[in-house]
């Protein structure tokens, strides 16, 4: 739903079960382009202090945290009317923060398994009872916690936001989502999508686009006891702070480094295009993205040699061009932040293999665009070893014995995944069990599945997403002791 602004349709907030509008306006760019593509309504503080109210007021007067099998038709509804609507929603989010046309998809087509997944969550989540005792009977009960606060990045924002709201709703809670402001034409769509699906109860599900300022009041609310949150470290870090005065339960995936170690005994032909997409997939701004490579010395030429051409013939280009392979950055700002992290790591020592940077010239020069970028380094101690860049900057080591690959691979403050490259038989296993890491690939990069949990190590977050655990960060426990037809004397 769309107001105007200034003759150009504005992207409106859904609250309470309505359209909402707010005075206040801005515009929405296309990263490829530096072009305004549209408008938005930006949410005020008191816009999310309606939504929470709406929310609370929901999960306190409809059927939605007692009724299980209302919850699962709602949900697989969702997921429906996602599939129908998937070439608009793939075609506004290659919009709105530039990825090209195949990685859109690949977000898109995510969700709907993730939706149904969690619809038969709702059907399947159970308590359990005993007799402790002779007439003594015990009872545990899982109930939502209440209203859920969702807050969701714009690298991946439909398929994060699902990962985070689906949970929640299948464990009964209802739910207030704050969505990025630079990818606000795609939350649009998203909204009238999951919003209006028939059966979902007003107030259940309140969705906004607005900056930090409006959703710190769902971190300082006393009424929103669940946070969800997908963003940096440093981020997680000061919602957690702040969330502590209510003692919130916070389920957090922040920042990542991922180290990709390749072996002596690594298939190189089949490595090399994933170690090159683990980089370039989003234009490196992904929390998973393959940014440290650690190589076997003895195939370190090979490597440097093969993954350097790889990287050297990317080609950047916008989502509307068949052709690009990593589309632009999400904004100007980010790529001169990328580009100062480069030239520091270059005058501190690192030896560009691939030095990429901005395109300051031609038909992509008012976009975003970063040519991906190689660095070989010595020093594990360097910011560009350990800092997320997210951007696609990647660095090489070598290391020469397994143990030292591990604890290469193991010095840093991140622990959100990597990847193993090896056709040793025992090698994968035995190093996957020493690595620090909440999801290890072996042979491969980037998957994941909806049964499976989904998280990180150290400083990477806390809870789980996917799998059986994501209903923990949004459920209670209650324990009910019975003796029944008698008092126990």
């Amino acid at each position: 739903m769309s107001a105007t602004n200034g003759g150009r349709p504005a992207a409106l907030n859904w609250i309470d079960g309505r359209w909402t509008d707010s005075p206040d306006h801005d515009e929405s760019v296309d990263p490829a382009t530096g072009e305004p593509i549209g408008t938005f309504a930006r949410a005020s503080r008191a816009d999310v202090e309606r939504a929470i109210a709406a929310a609370k007021h929901a999960f306190r007067t409809t059927a939605w945290r007692t009724d299980r099998r209302l919850r699962a038709r709602v949900l697989s509804a969702m997921a429906d009317r996602i599939e129908e609507r998937r070439d608009e929603l793939i075609s506004l989010l290659s919009l709105d923060n530039g990825k090209v046309k195949a990685e859109a998809a690949l977000e898109i087509d995510l969700v709907p398994g993730k939706l149904r997944f969690n619809a038969a969550l709702a059907l399947s989540d159970f308590g359990r009872a005993a007799e402790v005792r002779p007439g003594s009977l015990s009872v545990v009960l899982r109930e939502p916690l209440g209203v859920a606060g969702v807050i969701t990045p714009w690298n991946s924002p439909v398929v994060l936001t699902v990962r985070s709201l689906a949970p929640a709703l299948a464990a009964g809670c209802t739910a207030v989502v704050k969505l990025p402001e630079q990818t606000a034409q795609v939350n649009r769509l998203f909204i009238e999508v999951l919003a209006q699906t028939e059966g979902l109860p007003p107030g259940v599900l309140n969705m906004f686009t607005s900056d930090r300022d409006a959703a710190s009041a769902l971190i300082e609310s006393p009424d929103v006891p669940a946070i969800s949150f997908t963003g940096s470290t440093a981020t997680g870090k000061a919602i957690s702070a702040a969330g502590a005065a209510h003692l919130k339960r916070f389920g957090l995936e922040l920042g990542g480094k991922t180290p990709m170690i390749v072996f002596e005994s690594a298939d190189l032909t089949g490595a090399l295009p994933v170690l090159e997409k683990a980089l370039t997939t989003f234009a490196g701004q992904f929390c998973m993205a393959g940014t440290r490579l650690l190589v076997h010395r003895s195939v370190a030429d090979e490597v440097r040699a093969g993954l350097g051409k790889r990287l050297s013939a990317v080609r950047p280009g916008p989502a509307a061009d068949p052709a690009s392979d990593m589309g632009p950055m999400i904004d100007k700002p980010n790529v001169a932040r990328v580009d100062a992290m480069v030239e520091a790591a270059i005058a501190a020592g690192a030896r560009a293999v691939v030095r990429g940077g901005p395109i300051t010239e031609g038909a992509l020069a008012a976009g975003a665009f970063y040519r991906p970028t190689l660095l070989e380094v010595d020093d594990p101690a360097a910011a560009v070893v350990q800092e997320e860049v997210f951007g696609p900057v990647l660095t090489m080591q070598a290391f020469d014995t397994e143990a030292e690959a591990i604890a290469l691979a193991n010095d840093s403050k991140y622990g959100l995944a990597a990847s193993v490259w090896t056709r040793d038989v025992d090698q994968p296993l035995r190093v996957a069990r020493e690595l620090e890491a909440g999801t290890v690939w072996v042979n491969h990069w980037g998957v994941t599945f909806d049964e499976f949990e989904e998280g990180g190590y150290k400083e990477s977050g806390q809870g789980r997403l996917n799998g059986l655990a994501s209903l923990e960060d949004f459920t209670e426990y209650k324990h009910i002791a019975l003796r029944p037809g008698s008092v126990e004397r």
